[in-house]
């Protein structure tokens, strides 16, 4: 299982909120680069490491257009569910308390 040994970086939370916000349904790279704006550069390490810790779900599914590849859709798992839903209470209450100041 996943041990957190340090926050995630500000692209990776980015990551982890749109696919809670998307959350059950599956997700495509190209729309979270939409979503968050992050280059595939900087999203697909991402993707993988998240994959790799057994954060979300990565599955081929074809394309609906004859000619076109097959294409990943990414799906949190309960862990990274239980870690996105962690950082947005977490991203609240520093907002809350930034408003507080």
């Amino acid at each position: 299982m996943f041990k957190r040994t340090r926050k995630p970086s500000p692209h990776t939370c980015a990551v982890l909120l749109a696919l809670l916000d998307a959350y059950p349904r599956p997700t495509y790279g190209y729309d979270l680069s939409q979503t968050t704006t992050l280059k595939s550069g900087t999203l697909y390490p991402i993707l993988q490491r998240l994959h790799e810790r057994d954060l979300l779900s990565a599955e081929w599914q074809d394309s609906p257009h004859e000619g076109k590849p097959p294409r990943h859709i990414y799906t949190l798992s309960a862990a990274g569910l239980k870690l996105a839903r962690e950082q947005r209470e977490a991203d609240a209450q520093a907002g809350a308390q930034a408003r507080g100041r």
